[in-house]
This record gives structure tokens, C-alpha cells and sequence, in this order.
């Protein structure tokens, strides 16, 4: 089963662990779920606690998830791999309405940000999962053809912590000159990468 990320590649088939130029590419697109949310998630929750949680969890994710499917297989885990994209797409759908409303509403930005957090509690668990979801894929391919996954599971994940903290860093920065728009966008980015995980 092939599987999409918002970037437009494919990850159903495994590839060969030697090849680290490919790794390294495989580590960036399955980084862009968590780019584009952090870039969201930044443009208003950019504090550093906020940006080491949210970079970590990332980080942690997506280095775990091609270790549980390459230990489970392809045949536990085909249904579920369906399902999950569907779950996935509606967790970031959730925080997407929250973060645009949020954006919309009147008032003090500290005041907003107070409300609601997604770097914390189930918030933080459900993003780190659903951009971490492609890489379940990844490592039920590679279990699937035998392959070592300990050395890409950590590029994979040390990847995507460096990609989100970019992000975040990126889209604070642009919040301080664009202000409610740029979260506006970065709500709208969200809901772009939550239509990615079901193509």
C-alpha cells in the first residue's frame, strides 16, 4: 500500500538502509506533516518550552512509529494503517478549527493563547501521532523486506525535531509581521496536510 505524504511522494515500498542520501530524503518528506504544523502551531505558541515540546514529541514520534510497524508487520497493521489515516486527517482537522477560530477572535493575543495550548496534555499526543503516521508505513515496508531500521528510524526522527523546530521558530518570526493572518494560514496549512493524509 502506498502511502502519501502532503509533500507528494510515496513511501509503501522499502528501501535499502545503506543508502543514507535516501534516507535523508525520505526523513525530509516524512517531516512535512510535522514542518507544517509546527510552522502553524509557532505563529502563535512559539515560546521556548513550547517549541522544545512540540520538536521532541515530533522527533520522538516519528522515530518510534517505523519501530512498532517494522516489529508488527504489514499484515497487523494494513487495516489499521487505513484507519488511521482517517483518524489522523481528523485530529488535525480538530486543531485546525480551533487554531482559526482562535485567529478570528477579538482580543489580546496573550489572552488567546492561554485558552488553548496544542503543544500540551492530548493536544501535543494526537499532532505528534497523526504527523507521525507515515512513518508507520515506512517501517511496515521495511519489516515486510527485512530490513535494519534502528539507523533510519533515528534520522527519521532526529529529522523531523530539527524540521518542526525550524517551523516554529519561522512561523513566530512571520507572526510578528503578519500577525492574526499568518495564523489564519497556518490554520488553513493544517487542513491542507490533514487532505494530504487521506490522497
Amino acid at each position: 500500500m502506498a502511502l502519501a505524504s502532503p509533500c507528494g511522494s510515496h513511501y509503501g515500498r522499502p528501501m535499502h538502509p545503506d543508502s543514507w542520501l535516501s534516507v535523508l530524503a525520505l526523513a525530509i518528506g516524512l517531516g512535512c506533516d510535522a514542518f507544517a504544523v509546527g510552522l502553524a502551531v509557532g505563529a502563535r505558541h512559539g515560546g521556548p518550552r513550547q517549541v522544545f515540546r512540540l520538536a521532541f514529541h515530533f522527533g520522538l514520534f516519528q522515530f518510534l512509529m517505523p519501530l512498532l510497524g517494522w516489529l508488527l508487520g504489514h499484515s497487523l497493521l494494513a487495516g489499521a494503517l487505513r484507519a488511521g489515516h482517517w483518524l489522523g486527517a481528523a485530529i488535525l482537522c480538530a486543531v485546525g478549527v480551533k487554531m482559526l477560530l482562535d485567529a478570528l477572535r477579538h482580543g489580546p493575543p496573550s489572552a488567546v493563547a492561554a485558552v488553548y495550548d496544542p503543544t500540551r496534555g492530548w493536544s501535543l499526543v494526537g499532532l505528534s501521532v497523526a504527523t507521525s503516521l507515515d512513518a508507520l508505513g515506512v517501517g511496515v515496508g521495511m519489516g515486510v523486506a527485512g530490513a535494519r531500521l534502528l539507523g533510519p528510524a533515528i534520522m527519521i526522527g532526529v529529522t523531523a525535531a530539527l524540521m518542526t523546530l525550524a517551523a516554529m521558530r519561522l512561523g513566530g518570526a512571520l507572526s510578528q509581521r503578519a500577525g492574526r493572518r499568518l495564523e489564519a494560514a497556518g490554520a488553513l496549512l493544517i487542513f491542507a496536510a490533514a487532505l494530504g493524509m487521506l490522497r
